[in-house]
């Protein structure tokens, strides 16, 4: 069992990048819960009501997943791409020789 954290311990630090990470998880699974109620009330509650709005419930909710896994797997600030240099010499090495970019000579 965890104990409270007394008054003078320090919280966890997070980076920026795991804040980014969390915030983008969240969005994601909103966005696809969101998806699901409109999809399972559009033919479980509005269908017996009004066919065209539970078809549009449904063509709504089909337009979500693509905004969302656009939205998860965004790149994050942390994330290397592949022209930029990292900073450290032997990976930019290691990545350049991975990318093609410099051919060893035998």
């Amino acid at each position: 069992m965890r104990r409270p954290p007394a008054v003078g311990d320090a919280a966890p630090v997070r980076s920026y990048a795991e804040d980014v990470i969390a915030r983008r998880r969240r969005v994601y699974f909103w966005m696809m819960g969101v998806c699901l109620v409109l999809f399972v009330g559009a033919w479980a509650v509005v269908r017996l009501f009004s066919m065209p709005v539970a078809i549009g419930m449904c063509v709504v909710a089909m337009v979500i997943p693509p905004i969302a896994a656009m939205i998860a797997n965004r790149r994050g600030p942390e994330d290397r791409w592949w022209d930029d240099p990292s900073g450290d010499p032997k990976s930019d090495e290691w990545w350049d020789e991975l990318d093609g970019k410099k051919r060893r000579e035998p």
